[in-house]
């Protein structure tokens, strides 16, 4: 195991890592209201620009993990920075060139963001576990945390800076500290893979294992879950519940800012609790959320009714593929990066589902029903502790 005055300087930059992530994950929305009136794009031009993202995203987590076993987790470390710093680069691009070329800029961009993203799942999800073995579970959910505080920190950045007509300096902030940790990427000392032994068959044995499919469900049907909770709570408190549209965005800030902080609580309670009674705990919770949301009347009920959605919604995903990890841990690069796949695949596949739904239901139904998403990835959760022999032989 790595001493540790020499595992400090590789986790520094495993973390940084996580949190740059979430920095430049959240670097086009936070700056949505730019892009639509200095770029000039449509709605519709602004809603497609997610498409590649998705798309690419999901791209990335599948080869990510073959791309571990064939140039090792520091590499693909470093092509993963590499490809966020090079999104801001389109970024800063869109707001120099001219109106015709702003928007093939931006979706470079966010290719570029959604690429970088499934990269990152191998390296992200692996070398916590490699730099804090005997704690694992709460170093993977630690460097998730991480990556929330990114995502919660980006857009008071980006606030700041478009408050001061210096938008651009946003994108050139991330791809500054992306070229950083991209170099330190290639000198700071970090563990060695625990690649298996050699032959090449050994992945597909584990695609063939019944249970990794079963964590795959798990991990889409939270996707719909996250997403119904996140991309329509502006939308369900503005327009279904008349409040304020302050109230609305501070309720989606809620959200965010409670599934960082149950992240944080999960992480310190698992030094001492094992991580799979609170992965069952937290999809019932979800459950309660979708059942009281409708009585989100007022906005203190509403802001409060998000935030405890953020603490249902916490730790669940980490928790997969920590757990996911526990089982097959000699591929934790693959199978970290198929979960991250399955987000993202559940996000896109979520959000044309939430669309078509919404002109069939109300907002109230919406809610109500959605419980079942949390209530599936239950009953998928506890089946996946039913076939732990079966998975043992599957590797």
């Amino acid at each position: 195991m790595e001493q540790p005055t020499r595992r400090l300087p590789a986790a520094a930059l495993v973390y940084a890592a996580g949190f740059l992530q979430g920095l430049t994950l959240v670097s086009f929305p936070a700056l949505s209201d730019v892009l639509k009136a200095t770029l000039g794009l449509t709605d519709a031009q602004y809603g497609t620009i997610f498409l590649p993202q998705v798309a690419l995203a999901a791209v990335g987590a599948v080869i990510g993990g073959a791309l571990a076993r064939r140039l090792g987790l520091r590499r693909l470390l470093v092509l993963a920075m590499v490809a966020n710093g090079l999104s801001q680069a389109a970024l800063l691009a869109s707001g120099l060139a001219g109106p015709e070329a702003a928007f093939a800029w931006v979706l470079a961009g966010t290719s570029g963001l959604g690429l970088g993203f499934g990269l990152f799942g191998a390296p992200l999800n692996a070398y916590p576990r490699l730099l804090f073995p005997a704690k694992g579970d709460a170093a993977v959910v630690a460097v998730h945390t991480v990556f929330g505080f990114g995502l919660a920190t980006g857009p008071l950045i980006a606030g700041a800076m478009v408050a001061s007509d210096q938008w651009l300096g946003f994108p050139v902030l991330l791809l500054a500290i992306a070229l950083l940790l991209a170099l330190a990427g290639t000198l700071v000392p970090l563990p060695r893979d625990t690649a298996p032994n050699g032959g090449k068959a050994e992945p597909a044995g584990v695609l063939k294992a019944p249970v990794l499919w079963i964590f795959i469900g798990v991990a889409v049907l939270y996707a719909f879950a996250e997403g119904t909770f996140a991309n329509w709570a502006v939308i369900y408190l503005r327009d279904g519940k008349q409040l304020d549209p302050g109230i609305a965005g501070l309720a989606l800030s809620v959200f965010w800012g409670a599934m960082v902080a149950g992240r944080l609580t999960v992480s310190a309670l698992l030094v001492r609790l094992p991580a799979a009674p609170v992965w069952f705990a937290l999809p019932v919770l979800m459950i309660v959320a979708f059942q009281l949301l409708p009585f989100a009347n007022t906005a203190t009920a509403g802001v409060g009714l998000f935030a405890f959605a953020g603490l249902a919604c916490s730790a669940f995903f980490p928790l997969t593929i920590a757990l996911v990890s526990q089982r097959f841990p000699s591929h934790v690069a693959l199978v970290s990066s198929l979960m991250i796949a399955a987000l993202m695949v559940g996000v896109g596949v979520g959000s044309f589902a939430l669309g078509a739904l919404r002109e069939i239901l109300s907002f109230e139904q919406l809610y109500r029903l959605s419980a079942i998403y949390p209530a599936l990835a239950l009953v998928l959760a506890l089946l996946t502790r039913a076939r732990r022999p079966a998975a043992a032989t599957a590797e």
